[in-house]
């Protein structure tokens, strides 16, 4: 999409995890569509690229410090943005990790990481602009999922489980909010390159080290393998979900779910439609999961 250098349309939005990856993408589309867009994230350098490619086009873009994880952080780029710009019309809560590991072998503390950005950092913002969104009667929320919230495979426990608390408290929130004129929307993407991938790795890098000692091997493995199948296929981009949300974000009424890939679309129809026995029989053959054998029985009377 060519840049669009035309007024802003009056509508303010706002997306974490905006400096980066799917959330830049879609920042810099909804600038481009006259948003008046207010893009956060924690790296300074990613900060300053971002402010220069919005300059140097004319986008009605600010990039801005801003940490879901931390209440201060959250409190000072929302009373900027209201002080400078406005009351928020549209948040895309997209700021996100991914950590890698079985469930037994995950530090609480990696697992409440895990949470306190893709699950609470999501609460907390929506929290913040809904007073806003209520006084005005009206708002657009989009949470960004994965089809990870739908479809759980070995070592993405840590990551889906937090994903299925965004899908949960999403359609919580769609149902009260829904008498303020308010919409919550998830987009639910299939795997999409960009940096997270390589900061999953370094997030999981001690687990993945620790895989050739663990009782676990195997299934490190087999994840291993198919995960590098599924990178080196996708022929997806980050403008290609920033699209989707673009389009969960004008659709009036919009729908309560946007899928983003092909991959995810069939996954979501194979979790719908096969029982739980023949989906994980269908998990262990990709996942390369080996078969239980049971040791042979001894003779207890001797």
């Amino acid at each position: 999409m060519a840049p669009n250098t035309q007024q802003s349309n009056g509508r303010i939005a706002l997306v974490t995890g905006g400096t980066d990856g799917l959330g830049r993408a879609a920042a810099v589309m909804l600038a481009e569509r006259g948003y008046r867009v207010f893009a956060g994230g924690r790296s300074a350098e990613r900060i300053a690229a971002l402010q220069q490619f919005a300059s140097e086009r004319s986008l009605p873009l600010t990039a801005m410090e801003l940490d879901v994880c931390n209440d201060a952080s959250v409190d000072r780029a929302v009373a900027e943005i209201e002080k400078t710009a406005g009351t928020v019309d549209v948040l895309v809560n997209n700021a996100g990790i991914a950590i890698a590991a079985v469930m037994e072998e995950i530090t609480l503390a990696d697992l409440r990481k895990q949470f306190e950005t893709n699950f609470f950092g999501l609460v907390r913002m929506s929290q913040r602009v809904l007073p806003g969104m209520r006084q005005k009667l009206r708002g657009r929320i989009i949470n960004m999922s994965s089809i990870g919230g739908k479809l759980v495979s070995p070592l993405f426990g840590p990551y889906s489980s937090s994903k299925h608390a965004v899908e949960a408290v999403s359609d919580a929130m769609r149902l009260e909010v829904y008498p303020f004129g308010i919409q919550v929307v998830l987009i639910e993407p299939g795997y999409i390159p960009t940096s997270m991938n390589r900061n999953a790795g370094e997030l999981s890098s001690a687990y993945a080290k620790g895989a050739e000692q663990s009782p676990y091997k195997a299934v490190y493995q087999g994840f291993l393998n198919a995960w590098g199948k599924t990178t080196k296929s996708s022929q997806y981009t980050p403008e290609d979900c920033a699209r989707v949300i673009l389009r969960a974000i004008e659709d009036d009424p919009p729908r309560a779910r946007y899928p983003v890939t092909k991959q995810a679309k069939i996954g979501i129809l194979m979790r719908r439609l096969l029982s739980d026995r023949a989906m994980d029989r269908q998990m262990r053959k990709t996942m390369g999961i080996p078969d239980f054998h049971r040791p042979p029985q001894t003779d207890q009377r001797k």
